[in-house]
């Protein structure tokens, strides 16, 4: 039998994406880039554990907010920050089936900006989000980010967060997506790993400066 993509090469596995059997070369070439590959496809599991990281030349400089300064000591200050934000993106992503890594980066890069220009020069100044899958993103993002607020509000009677704070946890993600997709048009391989750090009957965790406390969210 012919593979069912290319109709030339032997048919070796099968495709959950085509519904049929392929050639291993078209399974390589086409993964993620013309295919809606599943996640629990063995094969892209399999591709994803050979994966080495993209080379930092391979990534536009200008996508990773280099001019913003994001000291290691920052992400143990703002653990609980950075774990609500994280969630909120699994939270988006887990809502709209059909979004990639690329849609996700899309939403988060733009609300970054939004929170750069903010910090940079006060300007309140929101840029419209160009799909529905952004829009998710940011509204997922500012909901949580209001959540923890209101949160430190109740337990120590008043926030810690500043917009400052905000933009370094946006960065940080932004760049911790960039460096876990593979960059094909279709890869939701940073989207598993949020699915991962949180799964899908487990609430997310938005935590006050209180150590070790934590508010359990629906």
């Amino acid at each position: 039998m012919a593979c069912a993509i290319c109709e030339i090469r032997k048919e070796k596995r099968f495709c959950p994406a085509v519904h049929g059997r392929i050639c291993p070369q078209c399974c390589g070439e086409q993964r993620e880039v013309t295919l809606d590959c599943p996640s629990d496809c063995p094969y892209l599991i399999q591709a994803r554990e050979h994966e080495k990281p993209r080379p930092a030349d391979q990534l536009d400089a200008g996508a990773l907010f280099l001019k913003v300064e994001v000291p290691d000591q920052f992400m143990y200050e703002r653990e609980h920050l950075l774990m609500g934000l994280t969630f909120a993106l699994a939270k988006a992503a887990r809502a709209d089936r059909n979004m990639n890594d690329r849609d996700l980066i899309a939403g988060l890069s733009a609300l970054t900006n939004r929170y750069e220009r903010l910090v940079n020069s006060g300007l309140h100044y929101e840029q419209p989000l160009t799909s529905d899958s952004q829009r998710r993103v940011a509204t997922e993002v500012e909901s949580m980010l209001k959540e923890y607020r209101e949160a430190e509000q109740k337990h120590l009677g008043y926030s810690t967060v500043r917009e400052s704070d905000v933009l370094k946890a946006l960065v940080f993600l932004v760049r911790l997506a960039h460096g876990r997709t593979s960059g094909r048009p279709k890869s939701r391989a940073f989207i598993d790993f949020l699915f991962a750090q949180f799964p899908e009957k487990e609430s997310a965790v938005l935590t006050p400066q209180e150590a070790g406390s934590r508010i359990i969210l629906p």
